[in-house]
């Protein structure tokens, strides 16, 4: 897979090349998305803007900027662990995001996340189902695709 050129602008903005798709990144493991999560709950403010472009011969740029604090201060805590300057680095950011986001507009999906004073726990089927699930284009997931491979039914979590 060709390298993700990675600089600062004059303004200070971190900006990722990648030179393919979203989709053509590479599935993660569990561990990973453990990993990330962990990350993203103990992440530091005030972090700088990242905008991530998927560059390849045959299609327009696509820009992902990441100007939300949250996204912004996950994608520098993965950096820092992870490396987003590879695929897999930059494949365990998406997917965290791209988790996030489908659980905020998928209500199917709450029986695998729990919400309390404590924090959000999430599932490990969900996890799993995120290290796995193919990204779309534009670097999400497609619902039906990471319910795929879900189980049936959420069992409870430990």
């Amino acid at each position: 897979m060709p390298a993700i050129l990675t600089s600062i602008s004059p303004a200070g903005e971190i900006l990722h090349v990648v030179p393919h798709a979203a989709a053509a990144l590479p599935p993660v493991t569990r561990r990973d998305m453990e990993q990330a999560w962990e990350l993203a709950q103990t992440a530091a403010n005030n972090p700088q803007p990242r905008t991530i472009r998927f560059s390849t011969p045959k299609t327009p740029p696509l820009d992902l900027q990441l100007t939300d604090s949250d996204a912004a201060s996950w994608a520098s805590a993965i950096d820092r662990a992870k490396n987003l300057s590879t695929a897999h680095g930059l494949s365990v950011l998406l997917r965290l995001l791209a988790l996030v986001d489908l659980m905020s507009r998928a209500p199917w999906l709450r029986a695998w996340f729990t919400l309390s004073r404590a924090g959000l726990t999430l599932h490990p089927a969900l996890l799993q189902a995120a290290a796995l699930s193919p990204l779309t284009p534009t670097g999400g997931f497609e619902e039906t695709a990471l319910g795929a491979l879900l189980p049936h039914e959420a069992a409870p979590m430990e």
